[in-house]
């Protein structure tokens, strides 16, 4: 019999089903001719260069061709080659905000709005111009908000504000949290509701609120939001709402968190579901929605989630055991290369699908399956088979696979780890003998790491039937 291994089900410490999302593996919806899809490892994280230094990364950018981030509190330059050229200080802080125009890239940091155009760094320092939390450029201004107010730079000169050019968001009184630019429009993303403003000139704020595209949800933080595709996806909900994760275009939110991602939210505080980066990457016909949490990122696949027909998740991170911040972050198609940088060092990189390592350390991969249940007959479990692609793994490792298996969901066996295969050896077969039985439920689970470079394409289980 053919198992189910996109997503596989255990119980928590309470009376409880829960959902269990691959671990650095990526469902990837394909039939052919084994199955309807396989997970196949998730891309490893490649060093090509440091900011010797400096910081890590704090936000990047592809202005003019030319790769730029801020590490620690310098803007550089990154080659293809990964070198780095320190161009000048853009202050201390979180996550930054970058945007351009045609003759300068615009870096918000710190609270603070810099401009580089091609040789220098300088700040502005009007004194209109107040704590700035985020920004975007769009039909000639650069468009600022300071959590409570809405700001556009002056035409002709973008290191002018004027007073008489401020703006609120009056659908709710709460907090705008970031700006974002789709389809021509800016939206004001607030705590609880997203506000579209269309470009209207005048003398005035040149910018009005378009009623009719209101959203009665918001995002929890200033990078808990992105736009992906033709929609804003953001992390938070409205007023009396739980946080979720959603998408959201004229004037309508769907609901892309499923129970098991809502039940995972509702682990962190809002203080700390506030620091979370939402970012996209669309790539080998994924849309990755990569949401960045403390100790862990989840990722959701729109476009692997409409050809399932069902909601697609899985967790990334860097770790061998257990959960640990996922270390890529900030991801830029540069170069002919998805470029990304790592979140504990100086190191930057590229992604790749070579290897799964993280900046060369092995990290861990896990899925399970779905309830086995023989309307409480029994089974003895003969012959478990991961139909596999192996061989792919690097030359000189001898990497194996484990797996255990639970009759309740909370309590495992011990692992059974057999060799997966070294390098050419593409017709190992995976199997497990001798599995032993269930009385009524079995749950299975199947882990390795990155020196197994493998995908599995099917689950196969050969199993008896009892009757007790």
């Amino acid at each position: 019999m053919r198992v189910p291994i996109f997503s596989g089900i255990y119980s928590d410490s309470g009376p409880d089903l829960r959902i269990s999302y691959p671990v650095n593996m990526v469902p990837t919806p394909l039939p052919n001719g084994v199955s309807d899809g396989y997970l196949r490892p998730a891309d490893g994280l490649v060093e090509v260069g440091q900011a010797t230094g400096l910081g890590p990364a704090r936000g990047g950018i592809n202005w003019q061709g030319t790769l730029y981030r801020v590490m620690g509190t310098k803007l550089v330059s990154i080659s293809a080659d990964g070198t780095v050229t320190t161009l000048g200080d853009v202050g201390d802080g979180g996550p930054v905000s970058m945007t351009y125009d045609f003759d300068r890239l615009a870096i918000i940091s710190g609270g603070g709005l810099y401009y580089y155009d091609g040789s220098t760094v300088t700040q502005v320092t009007d004194p209109d111009l107040g704590y700035i939390l985020d920004g975007v450029w769009i039909d000639g201004y650069f468009f600022l908000t300071d959590g409570e107010f809405l700001i556009v730079t002056d035409l002709t000169d973008p290191t002018s504000i004027n007073p008489l050019r401020y703006a609120s968001a009056e659908s709710n009184p709460d907090p705008i949290v970031a700006v974002l630019r789709l389809r021509g429009e800016v939206y004001a993303v607030g705590r609880y509701t997203i506000e579209p403003f269309d470009n209207v000139g005048g003398t005035g704020f040149p910018f009005d609120r378009n009623s009719g595209g209101i959203m009665v949800r918001g995002a929890v933080g200033p990078k808990a939001c992105t736009v992906v595709d033709d929609f804003i996806a953001f992390v938070g909900g409205a007023e009396n709402e739980a946080p979720g994760v959603w998408l959201g275009r004229n004037g309508q939110t769907q609901k892309i968190s499923t129970v098991e991602i809502d039940r995972i939210l509702a682990d962190y505080t809002e203080a700390q579901l506030a620091t979370a980066v939402l970012e996209n990457r669309n790539d080998n016909a994924h849309q990755h929605l990569y949401l960045h949490l403390p100790d862990r990122t989840l990722v959701y696949d729109i476009t692997g989630t409409a050809a399932a027909g069902a909601a697609i998740w899985f967790v990334l991170t860097s770790s061998l055991t257990g959960h640990a911040r996922y270390r890529g972050r900030y991801f830029v198609w540069a170069y002919d290369n998805w470029q990304v940088a790592d979140t504990d060092s100086v190191r930057v990189g590229i992604v790749s699908q070579t290897t799964s390592a993280h900046w060369g350390s092995k990290v861990r991969w896990e899925f399970a399956t779905v309830i086995a249940y023989n309307e409480s007959r029994g089974a003895l479990f003969h012959e478990l088979e991961l139909v596999s692609l192996t061989g792919r793994t690097a030359l000189g490792v001898d990497p194996t696979v484990a797996t255990s298996y639970s009759l309740d969901g909370v309590e495992w066996s011990q692992d059974r780890a057999i060799y997966a295969g070294k390098l050419g050896n593409r017709s190992k077969r995976i199997i497990w003998r001798r599995n032993g039985s269930m009385r009524s439920t079995r749950m299975q689970r199947f882990r390795g790491n990155s020196d197994a470079h493998l995908s599995v394409l099917r689950l196969e289980a050969t199993l008896e039937p009892l009757q007790w």
